[in-house]
C-alpha cells in the first residue's frame, strides 16, 4: 500500500522541480537564496561576484564560451585588465624604497644602477607568479597556503606575513608623516601626521565603495604625481648621462656599499606584495576552467605589470642619480635620509621656480598615500585567506590599520626629535622586511610547480629553476645580512650573541624555517644533517680568518 503512494511522491517531486526550472523564483526569493546560499559558504572571497569586471569580447562575440580559443589582441581588452599591476607596483615606490634609493645613489653613487635594474627584473618574475597563481586557481596565495600547508606552517606564514606588512606600514606611515610635516613648513609635528595619515582607512574604504575602477583610477593619479615630481627633480639636478649609462651597464659592487646593495634587493621584492597581486588579479571576471580564457588574462597581466614596473624603475632610477648628482662624496652623504633628505636638497640646489623641497614632499606624500592604502589592501587578503575569518571588509580594514598605526605612533612620539635614530629605524625595517622574504617566496614558488593546484599552468622546469635561484639568492644576500647585523648592531646584548657559533646558530634556525617550508615533512635527522654541515662551514670560514690575521 505504501508504494503507490511513494511513487506519486516522486512524481509530485519531480513536477515541482520541473515548474521551478520553469518558472523561475521571483526576484526577492533569488535574492533569499542567494544569500542563504552566501551564507552557508565559510569560504572567505577576495571579490564577491558582482565586484568583478567582465571582460567582454568585442571582435569575436560568439567566442566568449570557446575554451580552446585564444581571441586576438586587443587594446580594448587591455585597458579592461589594466589596474592589478598598478596597484601592486606601489610597492616598489613606498618610503622606505624612496630612502633606500637615496641613500643608494648618496653613498655608492650611480654603481649600483645595475643592481636596481635586475632587481626589478627579479621583482617582476615574481609577481608574475604571483599572478599566474591567482588567475589559474582563481583563489590567491593566502587562501591556498591555508589548504596546502599543516597549521604550523599556516601560521608561521600568516604571522611572518603580518610582521612584514606592520614594518613596511611602519616605514609608509612615517614617510607620510614627514611628507606633511615639510608641506606645513614645520607646523604639524610628526605624530600629527601619522594621525591625519591613519585617517587613509576611511578614503580607502570610501572608494571602494565605488568599484575598482575608481580605486585604480586614483592610484593611477597618484603614480603620475610621483613621476612628475621625481622627473621634475631630475631635470633640475641634470645627472651625468655618461654615469648613469655606466650605472646601469656595468657591474660594480664595493665593499663600503654592500648593505646599500642588500637594501635595493629588499626594498623592491616586498613579502606582502607576493600575496597582494594574486589576490587582484581576482578583480577580474575569468573562469579558470576554460584554458584559453586563462591563457589570454596570463598575456594580459604580464604586459600590464612590465610597463607598471617599468614605470616604477624609471622613479627609483630618477631619485637615485638625483642623490648620486648631488651628494655623492660629500660629508652629508652618510647622514642622508628621508626626515632631512628634503633639507639637503633645498640647501644644495636652492628654491628656483618651485622649492625642490616642495617637490620632493609631493612626491614623498604620493608615495606614502598611496603604500599606506595597498598595505591595507594587501592586509585584508592576508588575514582572510590564512585565517578564514568571515569579517565585513570595513571592520578588517580597520584591523589592519590597527595593527601599524599603534606600534607607529609609539615610534613617531619616541623618534620625533632624533632624526638620525628615525633614519636608522627606516633602514632596519628595510631589513626586516627583507628577512620576511623567503616565507612568501618560497611557498610561491612551492605551489606554483604543483599539477595538482596549477594543472596545465604549472611553470616549466626552466622557469622553476631560474625562479628557485632568485629565491636561493635572495635566501643568501638575507643571511649574509642577518650575519652583519648581528655583529654590528647587537654586539655583546645576549651572551656573547656576536660570537661567531652564536651567529652561526641563529642563521641555522632562520634558513632552515625557511627551507623547511618547501616540505610538508621535515625529518628531525635531515635538519640535524643540514645543521651540522652549516656549523662545519662557517667553522672553516673562522679558522681562515683566524689564519689570514
Amino acid at each position: 500500500m505504501s508504494s503507490p503512494s511513494g511513487v506519486e511522491d516522486s512524481k509530485e517531486d519531480e513536477k515541482g522541480e520541473e515548474s521551478n526550472r520553469l518558472l523561475p523564483l521571483p526576484s526577492s526569493a533569488q535574492s533569499q537564496s542567494q544569500s542563504l546560499r552566501s551564507e552557508e559558504d565559510s569560504d572567505e572571497v577576495a571579490f564577491e561576484a558582482r565586484e568583478k569586471i567582465l571582460i567582454v569580447d568585442v571582435e569575436e562575440p560568439d567566442s566568449i564560451d570557446a575554451v580552446d580559443y585564444v581571441p586576438p589582441f586587443s587594446w580594448r581588452k587591455l585597458w579592461l585588465f589594466t589596474g592589478p599591476g598598478f596597484l601592486m607596483s606601489i610597492a616598489f615606490l613606498d618610503p622606505g624604497n624612496l630612502e633606500g634609493d637615496l641613500q643608494a645613489g648618496a653613498i655608492a653613487g650611480y654603481s649600483l644602477l645595475w643592481l636596481l635594474m635586475w632587481a626589478t627584473l627579479m621583482g617582476l618574475l615574481i609577481q608574475m607568479l604571483s599572478a599566474r597563481v591567482g588567475v589559474a586557481t582563481g583563489r590567491h596565495l593566502a587562501e591556498l597556503c591555508r589548504d596546502e600547508y599543516s597549521n604550523w606552517a599556516r601560521y608561521i606564514l600568516w604571522f611572518m606575513a603580518e610582521v612584514a606588512l606592520i614594518g613596511a606600514d611602519i616605514q609608509e606611515v612615517i614617510g607620510s608623516a614627514i611628507a606633511i610635516q615639510i608641506l606645513s613648513n614645520g607646523i604639524l609635528p610628526l605624530w600629527a601626521g601619522v594621525l591625519i595619515t591613519a585617517s587613509d582607512c576611511f578614503m580607502f574604504l570610501f572608494l571602494e565603495n565605488y568599484g575598482v575602477r575608481k580605486l585604480e583610477g586614483v592610484f593611477a593619479v597618484l603614480i603620475a604625481t610621483m613621476a612628475l615630481s621625481f622627473a621634475w627633480m631630475f631635470g633640475d639636478t641634470k645627472p651625468s648621462g655618461k654615469e648613469l649609462l655606466k650605472g646601469i651597464l656595468i657591474p660594480r659592487l664595493g665593499s663600503k656599499t654592500i648593505r646599500q646593495a642588500v637594501g635595493v634587493v629588499g626594498c623592491v621584492i616586498m613579502p606582502h606584495n607576493v600575496f597582494l597581486h594574486s589576490a587582484l588579479v581576482l578583480s577580474r571576471k575569468i573562469d579558470p576552467q576554460k584554458k584559453a580564457r586563462v591563457q589570454e588574462a596570463l598575456t594580459y597581466y604580464s604586459i600590464e605589470s612590465s610597463v607598471a614596473l617599468f614605470v616604477t624603475f624609471m622613479i627609483n632610477l630618477f631619485v637615485t642619480t638625483v642623490f648620486a648628482k648631488g651628494f655623492y662624496g660629500t660629508p652629508q652623504a652618510n647622514s642622508i635620509g628621508l626626515v632631512n633628505a628634503g633639507q639637503y636638497l633645498e640647501e644644495k640646489y636652492g628654491g628656483g621656480l618651485f622649492p625642490i623641497l616642495y617637490i620632493w614632499g609631493i612626491g614623498l606624500l604620493a608615495a606614502g598615500q598611496s603604500s599606506t592604502i595597498t598595505g591595507t589592501y594587501a592586509g585584508q587578503f592576508i588575514m582572510g585567506g590564512f585565517l578564514n575569518l568571515r569579517l565585513k571588509k570595513w571592520t578588517r580594514a580597520l584591523i589592519t590599520r590597527g595593527f601599524a598605526i599603534i606600534p607607529t605612533i609609539i615610534v613617531a612620539v619616541i623618534f620625533n626629535t632624533s632624526e638620525a635614530s628615525l633614519d636608522i629605524l627606516n633602514e632596519w625595517l628595510n631589513v626586516l622586511q627583507s628577512m620576511q622574504i623567503p616565507f612568501a617566496l618560497i611557498p610561491l614558488l612551492t605551489l606554483v610547480a604543483k599539477e595538482q593546484i596549477m594543472g596545465v599552468f604549472k611553470i616549466g622546469p626552466v622557469l622553476e629553476r631560474l625562479a628557485w635561484t632568485v629565491a636561493v639568492l635572495v635566501i643568501l644576500i638575507n643571511g649574509y645580512l642577518l650575519i652583519d647585523f648581528l655583529k654590528s648592531e647587537v654586539k655583546g646584548l645576549l651572551f656573547g650573541i656576536s660570537d661567531w657559533k652564536w651567529r652561526g646558530c641563529i642563521c641555522i634556525i632562520y634558513h632552515l624555517s625557511c627551507f623547511s617550508l618547501r616540505y610538508k615533512s621535515f625529518k628531525w635527522a635531515q635538519l640535524r644533517a643540514i645543521g651540522e654541515d652549516y656549523l662545519n662551514g662557517i667553522e672553516l670560514v673562522q679558522l681562515a680568518e683566524t689564519s689570514e690575521h
